[in-house]
């Protein structure tokens, strides 16, 4: 998975450059700090992802956006990162075709869930045989509940179907984030438990993680549904 990686504040850049190459099967194909250098390199490169601040000196991010997606098979996923949570600028970028949508700050391994979701979908998009295939690539497979083929997703030792099915509707129906503490709380879980199950689906890519800073001790890890 080759990345692209574009903000117009160069710590941020090294940031995120860092999470990137952290990722196993991942590399930075480059770096940009502007929409035209961004465009220009994506067009030499082909990068298979590109990660899109929102505010750059010379254009949206949102125009970069509509202009990386020209609906052909080989345009690059783009992952949208951004310190704006403005409902506008989310539904613009839902509209124009993101992976998804990260508001920083974010740790890395919320990023490394939306990239191994962005690989993953790559993958299957060369295997699409039919409808099944097809829901998958739309979200079905990201339901840890039964498939449209009756399958079930085998968990990971010591979590079980039946209750990662209840701490994902608890998290799906809630629509905001939620804490370890409140989703255990809302599915009537101990806080352990439901963090185990919280943080298998940020790793398969269906929940995103950010860390809420407060006034002391360690941040908070906020969840939010995806899949």
């Amino acid at each position: 998975m080759r990345v692209l990686v574009v903000d117009d504040d160069f710590m941020v850049a090294k940031v995120h450059s860092g999470y990137v190459e952290r990722i196993a099967g991942c590399t930075v194909a480059a770096v940009a700090h502007g929409g035209e250098e961004a465009l220009e390199l994506a067009a030499q490169l082909r990068p298979d992802l590109v990660l899109l601040d929102v505010y750059l000196p010379d254009m949206s991010g949102l125009e970069v956006l509509s202009r990386l997606r020209t609906g052909m098979p080989d345009d690059p996923f783009v992952l949208v990162v951004t310190a704006s949570d403005d409902p506008a600028t989310v539904a613009a970028a839902l509209h124009g075709g993101a992976l998804h949508y990260l508001v920083k700050p974010f740790d890395s391994a919320a990023l490394a869930a939306q990239v191994h979701r962005a690989s993953r979908i790559r993958r299957d998009l060369d295997r699409v045989r039919d409808q099944t295939d097809i829901d998958r690539l739309f979200g079905g497979a990201a339901v840890p509940a039964a498939t449209a083929a009756g399958r079930r997703e085998r968990m990971p030792k010591g979590l079980t179907t039946p209750t990662a099915d209840l701490v994902a509707r608890t998290l799906r129906e809630h629509g905001a984030d939620l804490s370890a503490s409140e989703c255990a709380e809302a599915a009537e879980l101990s806080r352990v438990s439901a963090r185990r199950y919280l943080e298998h689906f940020v790793s398969t890519g269906v929940a995103t993680v950010r860390l809420r800073y407060g006034g002391t001790g360690r941040p908070e890890r906020r969840y939010r549904w995806v899949g």
